[in-house]
């Protein structure tokens, strides 16, 4: 890759022995060389449709990267092995919850009664 430029160096005088000489690329300024006491600078111009572009292409790349890891979901249930003696292990699968602190009584456990709550169905015999 090679760039060619036109440039025009036009000494500007500035007070002091400070000299700015502007280069230009056809009528768009390019940098500017900014020499004095023995010693001279380059001074690049910020090209803002570059820069407008760079950020703009980067949050391109971003949303897309945040929509394609939004549209994967990871599967309800994990991995379902068999251990031994024929125990189940569903791996990521949430916890049961914990059961209340008080017992159920004798004749509810004999009949198998159940309390009434929307978390269980009801089975029909």
């Amino acid at each position: 890759m090679s760039t060619t430029l036109e440039a025009r160096p036009v000494a500007v005088p500035v007070s002091g022995d400070v000299t700015v000489v502007p280069v230009l690329d056809g009528e768009r300024p390019v940098g500017a060389w900014i020499a004095g006491s023995g010693t001279a600078t380059f001074r690049p111009v910020i090209d803002i449709n570059q820069l407008v572009g760079t950020v703009l292409g980067g949050a391109a790349v971003i949303a897309i990267a945040l929509a394609v890891a939004a549209g994967r979901r990871r599967s309800a249930v994990g991995a379902v092995t068999m251990g031994p003696g024929g125990w189940v292990s569903i791996k990521g699968a949430p916890r049961p919850p914990l059961r209340t602190s008080t017992p159920r009584p004798l004749w509810a456990r004999l009949i198998g009664a159940h309390p009434a709550g929307l978390d269980k169905p009801c089975r029909r015999r």
